[in-house]
């Protein structure tokens, strides 16, 4: 059962993988662009694992700015996380402790989409299930990374190719996944309408996580009925 639910999350993971390679890439040329060796960026996708805050701490390195400035701006992108975390705290309640501090590490958007479209539909979240999707977007990521150092310099500029607008597609293509859910679009608006604000008043990375807040205060303010909740309390009881 273990070798099926893993071979599972290697076919959906593979897919994902695929979709992440021209992100793998930007930043390994965007990396060798702004004067990092392959091992430096290499270690960075390896470590820090997650493509936007890698972008963003890669902008900032080549700007000589202060490395708590760079900490903190990569937190304030990375912020989204401690939400996924504690999102998947109830789905993963049988796991030893062991497990989800792995399983946290992996904790990228795709992984989170993609376990709580699992959580609400009563499919299992296994350990097994869960890694095997895990390492085949995470391997994937190191390899593209060393191809974005290795011929990064025979594409120029990523930007003046439009390579900067694959991001925002691909998180827009994750965030619509979940528009059949309750209350959907007005967190959508607040969330996107909130990080415009930020932007303009507060400005870059911090937009992120302020329009983060703006969904969940939205959310709160708008709870899904009791009826959407028990169903998906439901759906993850039987997954256990």
């Amino acid at each position: 059962m273990a070798h099926a639910d893993f071979k599972t999350g290697l076919k959906g993971g593979f897919l994902i993988a695929l979709s992440a390679a021209p992100f793998g890439l930007l930043f390994g040329a965007v990396a060798v662009d702004n004067g990092l060796t392959m091992f430096e960026a290499v270690l960075m996708s390896a470590t820090l694992y997650a493509g936007a805050s890698q972008l963003v701490g890669i902008e900032l390195f080549g700007q000589k700015i202060e490395a708590w400035l760079v900490i903190l701006s990569i937190f304030a992108v990375n912020f989204r996380h401690i939400l996924y975390s504690a999102a998947m705290v109830r789905p993963l309640a049988h796991w030893s402790l062991g497990r989800k501090l792995i399983a946290f590490f992996f904790l990228v958007d795709p992984q989170f989409a993609e376990s709580v479209r699992r959580n609400e539909n009563g499919e299992k979240i296994s350990f097994s299930w869960y890694m095997g999707f895990a390492l085949a977007i995470y391997f994937p990521w190191l390899v593209t990374t060393v191809l974005g150092v290795m011929f990064g310099k025979l594409i120029g500029d990523p930007r003046a190719l439009g390579f900067d607008v694959l991001l925002p597609i691909y998180f827009m293509g994750m965030v619509l996944g979940f528009r059949k859910r309750q209350n959907f679009y007005p967190v959508m608006l607040a969330s996107g309408i909130g990080a415009i604000v930020a932007f303009h008043v507060v400005g870059s990375p911090w937009h992120v996580s302020l329009g983060a807040f703006a969904g969940i205060l939205v959310a709160v303010l708008l709870p899904p009925a009791p009826s959407h909740i028990n169903n998906i309390e439901d759906a993850g009881e039987q997954s256990l």
